[in-house]
């Protein structure tokens, strides 16, 4: 049964869409298991199916018992000592004898049904490789073609590509960058945040306003961070608005912040205009809590600032005509500075220092 062609054509889907030759022998293997007993009610688990790659054959047996004319009481699972010997010329009492099932006697509907096994299993297959590919890709940046946008709920719907294994993605409204217009047909940068397994396939969850996007950002941008020569250590980020990014550099003679800042500010400007025209502040890593609060407050200057003694909070004093711009518009850049160095702050003029 089967001839060589059959095989060559599994091969074939092997190399197209790498779906494992083994895998769908025994997805074949299954599909006329369920197609030989859709047309014998009562069979039950005695029938197997044996592919030869080698020889590139394929087999299906019943697997019954020599028993005597008179004793059978499955005969699905039982044979006469009689038939058995027309099959095996040494056949006795309680032998176990395999019997050749010719597929060609399956009936249109039993074909059917097999036939639908294996779509499936092929299915089944491309599903796998889709969600094992985009799984390696969590926390990662994938290049996203906006394929439609839902009017209702204003989640945009996303064909990515990865390793040539291709999925819809969604862009949920609630990730999505406030006032940044979105159009099918767009090529935008998105964070994948999870692959979901769904009855339909894997459901890939990016997002546009998650700080890892910035981070890998950085890293696609600045090639001394892709190396580690520079370590992006913390990211505050109100999406849309503005970003604070704390990074260090391992090599005394690479300055972090004008690695990242580029020439001109060609870097960190692509970076904000792939964010839709989001500030950006660069700021210099400490370990000594002070200078890396004092730092985080840019572009206000700080005159002093003193770690309390749970180690947590901070008390920070800036010139009095700097003490909204160190706390920003509706608090935003102590806000960050706060989230950047997981310090709470609190800002005085410095007259009521004094």
């Amino acid at each position: 049964m089967v001839n060589a062609e059959f095989f060559d054509a599994l091969e074939q889907l092997e190399k197209e869409k790498g779906i494992p030759v083994d895998y769908m022998l025994e997805r074949v293997g299954q599909a006329l298991i369920t197609a030989y007993k859709r047309d014998n009610d009562g069979m039950t688990d005695n029938v197997y199916v044996d592919p030869d790659r080698a020889r590139k054959t394929i087999h299906m047996y019943v697997r019954k018992t020599v028993v005597k004319a008179e004793d059978i009481y499955e005969p699905y699972e039982e044979i006469s000592l009689e038939e058995a010997r027309e099959i095996k010329a040494t056949a006795m009492l309680g032998d176990i004898i395999d019997i050749d099932i010719p597929t060609k006697s399956f009936g249109r509907i039993a074909a059917q049904t097999a036939k639908q096994v294996i779509i499936q299993g092929i299915r089944e297959a491309e599903r796998g490789m889709v969600l094992s590919e985009f799984e390696s890709k969590e926390h990662e940046i994938l290049t996203a073609l906006i394929s439609r946008i839902d009017p209702r709920t204003g989640n945009a719907y996303l064909d990515v590509t990865s390793a040539g294994e291709k999925t819809e993605a969604v862009l949920a409204s609630s990730e999505q960058v406030r006032d940044e217009e979105l159009f099918e047909g767009q090529r935008i940068k998105v964070y994948l945040i999870e692959v979901r397994r769904g009855t339909r396939g894997p459901q890939v969850i990016t997002s546009r306003t998650h700080p890892g996007l910035v981070k890998r950002l950085f890293e696609l941008e600045v090639p001394e961070i892709h190396s580690g020569v520079v370590e992006v250590k913390s990211i505050a980020r109100e999406a849309g608005n503005r970003t604070k990014i704390a990074v260090m550099s391992h090599d005394e003679n690479v300055d972090p912040i004008g690695a990242c800042v580029g020439t001109r500010g060609a870097r960190v400007g692509n970076i904000g205009n792939e964010l839709g025209g989001e500030k950006i502040d660069i700021i210099k890593w400490s370990d000594d809590t002070a200078a890396f609060v004092s730092a985080a407050l840019a572009p206000a200057d700080v005159v002093s600032a003193t770690v309390q003694a749970d180690g947590k909070s901070c008390r920070v004093l800036v010139p009095d005509d700097q003490l909204s711009l160190a706390i920003g518009k509706e608090g935003q850049n102590a806000r960050l500075a706060a989230k950047l160095t997981g310090c709470k702050i609190d800002i005085a003029p410095e007259s009521q220092g004094e």
